[in-house]
This record gives structure tokens, sequence and C-alpha cells, in this order.
């Protein structure tokens, strides 16, 4: 504190002259006075109508994986074109991000908001209405255009209408419909198909979102930057340029095309020159759309670090539970994607006790240390189990790992606001949350090729000699005929009588211990991404949480010493 407190004067005064985001006064008293005026009456209803959007984006993600077997059945696809389902979502939403952060900074948050939930509620409508698989990828698509502006445009409305010593309780609670989502998904996915038909899956989404669209536009304020600004074009362009090759090579890689293909280093390549101009473009740009300043707050460029690491260990954790309860427990598909319910009700607990405890005390730091050392307990647990594992210790360490991560996903949230003038809420929010979506993405492509690298050294070793030269090692490592397959590999070695059904077991178990051993190295890498998330943490500075959108005079907000220096 004692830094910022030293070079005040001299900051503020460079903010007012060599800095394009400035701030205007008018714009800060407006908004504090819009603030002050609401009371919970007239905040309650925004805040449910920024929830229900949320929990649209949120569930979309989970509900559309239960229904693709039939959407396959009536629509057709190859494996390429059902991958590219879920890719057009990602990469739409993920680039789209950090572009409305900026422009709800410009132009007002209202007006990105529900024009990003118009953009998901055609996209769903759309959706339902597909005949063909080209054309449900491409609407999914714009369904991920609508997605990337709700959730930090969501965020950024909570800071603007509550300072940031109360927003921990407000942030965790949207951080709980998160985890909600993710238990509910699969089981509403399920029975809207069954029931309605898959196209429903999509078309429930208009009446919620319909009546969250109708909440937000009576009750969101608009408040609108008096200035004149300059719209970052070039770094828009470039932003797109390099996040989409990048996030099409690690969804790709490994997969669709081998790493060392053409095709994936191409990409990797146009990646890093289209990031490379992207850096430049933004260094020299009047209003950038990621400013090169905000990484010289220490807070900013800690919190960024965390939730990438943090978001790369987590979903790592959510995306291969999964398969140690289908390949290592004996869970039927179905029943294997109700196994994150431990894991996510420690996740909501966490969040709402976490938001409350930060809201309350105003100290984040330790909050987040001890939400990353229990993480690293829980994925170090969680790399211990092995074939034999009971389903009670199971659903111990899942919810050990939900308690610690729950705490930490709103935490750098409400810490990167809280170091920055009102001004920026929206690109320092949607910036983090660009961050954590990259987290994800490059996590699971690394944790990805860790375990089909692991499984196939581990496979090796653990077959019975005498079938390596019947049963080639790639079959065994493909999730799906390893799953499928058994019946047939069964029958085979029920032709030699009792000694195949023997060596026909023997095989069972060295492919249900050779994935406990894969997995385990998986969330092994999970807890070392935390670890190293822990000792980010330890640098990073704590300021008061402000209790006012406005910073006194007398006491200059960090982000305004921070930029200008």
């Amino acid at each position: 504190m004692a830094d910022i407190i030293e070079h005040a004067p001299s900051a503020a005064a460079e903010l007012s002259i060599t800095s394009p985001e400035a701030p205007d006064d008018r714009d800060i008293a407006e908004q504090e006075a819009q603030s002050q005026r609401m009371g919970m009456g007239r905040r309650a209803p925004i805040i449910v109508g920024l929830m229900l959007g949320m929990l649209l984006a949120a569930l979309d993600q989970t509900v559309v994986g239960t229904a693709m077997p039939h959407v396959i059945a009536e629509l057709g696809g190859q494996a390429q074109t059902i991958a590219w389902v879920a890719t057009s979502y990602l990469l739409a939403s993920t680039v789209g991000v950090p572009i409305y952060g900026k422009l709800s900074d410009i132009y007002g948050r209202r007006i990105f908001f529900m024009g990003g939930m118009l953009l998901f509620l055609l996209g769903s409508a759309l959706s339902g209405a597909s005949h063909d698989m080209t054309q449900l990828i491409f609407f999914r698509g714009l369904q991920g255009l609508g997605a990337g502006a709700m959730m930090p445009i969501a965020q950024a409305i909570i800071a603007d209408i509550f300072p940031p010593v109360e927003r921990g309780k407000w942030q965790g609670l949207f951080m709980a419909v998160f985890g909600l989502a993710t238990i509910v998904g699969p089981f509403l996915g399920g029975w809207i198909t069954d029931n309605w038909g898959w196209r429903w899956v999509f078309y429930v989404n208009m009446p919620v979102g319909a009546l969250a669209l109708v909440t937000a536009g009576f009750t969101i304020p608009s408040i609108v930057s008096h200035r004149k600004h300059r719209i970052d074009y070039s770094g828009s362009a470039t932003l797109i340029a390099w996040s989409v090759p990048l996030l099409l090579a690690l969804t790709w890689g490994g997969n669709q095309y081998a790493w060392d293909s053409w095709q994936i280093i191409a990409l990797f390549v146009f990646a890093a020159v289209m990031l490379l101009a992207f850096l430049l473009i933004e260094a020299r740009a009047a209003e950038p759309i990621i400013s090169p300043r905000l990484f010289k707050s220490s807070i900013f460029s800690v919190s960024s670090l965390a939730t990438f690491l943090l978001s790369a260990g987590m979903f790592g954790a959510i995306f291969f539970l999964p398969y140690f309860t289908q390949y290592v427990m004996g869970e039927s598909a179905t029943s294997s994607g109700e196994s994150l319910t431990p894991m996510m009700l420690g996740f909501i607990v966490s969040s709402i006790i976490g938001g409350q405890l930060l809201s309350r005390t105003g100290h984040y730091k330790i909050l987040a240390l001890a939400g990353f050392a229990i993480a690293i307990i829980g994925m170090l647990l969680l790399a211990k189990m092995d074939a034999s594992v009971s389903e009670p210790l199971l659903i111990r360490n899942m919810i050990i790992t939900g308690l610690g991560i729950g705490v930490m996903m709103s935490l750098f949230t409400i810490v990167v606001q809280n170091a920055f003038p009102v001004q920026q809420i929206g690109e320092v929010t949607a910036t983090l949350v660009f961050f954590r979506s990259m987290g994800s993405t490059i996590g699971l492509s690394v944790f990805g090729a860790v375990f089909t690298n692991a499984l196939t050294a581990d496979i090796q070793s653990n077959m019975p000699a005498a079938l390596k030269p019947f049963i080639p090692i790639s079959q065994l490592t493909n999730l799906g005929q390893t799953q499928g397959g058994s019946s047939d590999l069964q029958a085979a070695f029920a032709r030699f009588g009792p000694q195949g059904e023997v060596l026909y077991h023997q095989l069972l178990e060295a492919i249900k211990v050779s994935f406990a051993s894969s997995i385990g190295e998986v969330f092994l890498m999970g807890a070392a991404m935390m670890a190293l998330a822990f000792i980010a943490t330890l640098f990073l500075k704590e300021i008061p949480l402000r209790k006012s959108n406005r910073a006194s005079e007398s006491e200059p907000a960090p982000a305004q010493v921070e930029i200008g220096l």
C-alpha cells in the first residue's frame, strides 16, 4: 500500500495526459448516483435476470452433449462434423469475450448483454430447426457469439451495482449457478430428449430466455460514457486471427490430426505470427481491446496467471473423472455423466461460503491460498486412486477437490475489478474470462496428450504377454472401442475354452489398471498446476476492497496508479 501512496500524485497526473482511458467524472458520478439510489428491491430483479442468462449459457454446454446421439441418428454426420458442433460454440464464445467486454465499457452493458442474449436465443431457435449438421454447426456458432457476451458482462454488471466489498457474496452465487448447471444439465438434457425430442433441448431456452430478456430490459441501468472513443478494429481482427487458429490446433491436435502434422504445425505458426502482430497493434492503439497496460498491474498479472492455471487444472478433473468411473469402476456411460455431482456440490458450497467470507472479511489472499491448498490435496488424493478404489473414497476426494476450486472461481474476478477504475471493469473482467477459457482449452489439450501417451505405455506393460502378438495396443487405447468392443472380445476368447476366459479377464484387469494409472497421471498434473497457481498467488498484493465504486480523493484507486506508471 505504501508504494501506491508514494506514486499516487504523479500517477494521477499521468492519467489525465497520457492514458486514453482517463476517467470521466460525469461517468463515475452518474454510475455512483444510480448505484446509491438502488435499494435491494431494485437490485433483486437485475440479479434474477443476470442469473437466468448465465444459467442458460451454462446449461446449454451440458444438455447438448446428452442429446448428440439422437442428433446424429437423425441428421447423420461423421466424427469431424460432430466435433465441430462443440468447436464452433467454443471458438465463437471465447473469441467474442474480450471484444464484448471492451465495447460494454464504451457503450454500456445493457445493449451488449441483451444483444448477446438475443443472439443466443436466435441461435437456439435455428439450432432446433436445423435440417443437417452444417446448419447445426453454424447456428451453434451463433449461440456461442451470444454466450460470449452474457458471462463477462453479467459479472461486470454486478460490479456496476455493488461495490467491491459486497461483490463476493453475489459473484459466489453466480459461480454456484455454474456448478448447478453441471449437475442438472445431463439429467435435464436426457429427460427432454427422451420425452420431447432433441430439438427441444434448444427450444426450451426460448421461454426462459424471453423472461431473462424482459427482466434485463426493464431493470439493468443504462450508463454510457460521455467521452468519444476509438474502436480498435485492427486489434479485434488480429485477436480473432491468432486465437481461432490456436484453439483449432489445440482442439484438433491428437484427434483429427497428429500433433506433428503439417496442419497443426501451420495453425500454431500462423497463430504465433498473428499474436505478435496483435501485441504490436495493441501497444500502439489508442484504446486497445486488451491493453498491455493492464499487465503493469501486478494484481492483474498474478490473477490472470492463477486463473489460467486454475481453469486448466479444474477442467482436466471435470473431463477425466467420468472416464475414471466408466472405465475403472465399471459404471455405464449414462451413470458416469452423474459422477461429477459430488465435486460440483462441493464447488457450490465453497462458492457461496467463500463469497460470504470475502464480503465479510475483505481479505482475498488468504482465501485464495486456502482454496489452492485444498484443491492440491484433493487432486493428489484423486491421483493416488488405483483400480481398487471404493466409491465412498472417490466421492470424498471429489468433494475435497470441489471445495478447493469453488472458492476461487469468482474470487479473482473481484480482485481485478477492485484494482481498476469503473471505466475498465468490462475490459478487465472479460480479459480474465478470456484467460479462463484459454486455460481450459490448453489444459484439456495437454492433459489429453499426457493421458494418451501414458495409457499406451501402461497397457503395453500391463497386458498379458501371451496376448500382445494378437491384440493391437491402438485398439485398447481407443475409448470407444474399449467400451463397446468388450462383448466381441469376450466371444473371441470364449472359442479357446476355459483358458480363453482366464486370458479375457486378465486383459480386462490390465485395461482397468492401465486406465486408473494413466488418469492418475492427469490428476497429478492437475495438482502441479494448482501448486504453480498457489506459488503465483503468494505474490498477489492485497489492497482493501473499496466500499464504493468511486475512489475517494484522498485514497486513489490502485488501478489509476499502476496503469499510469
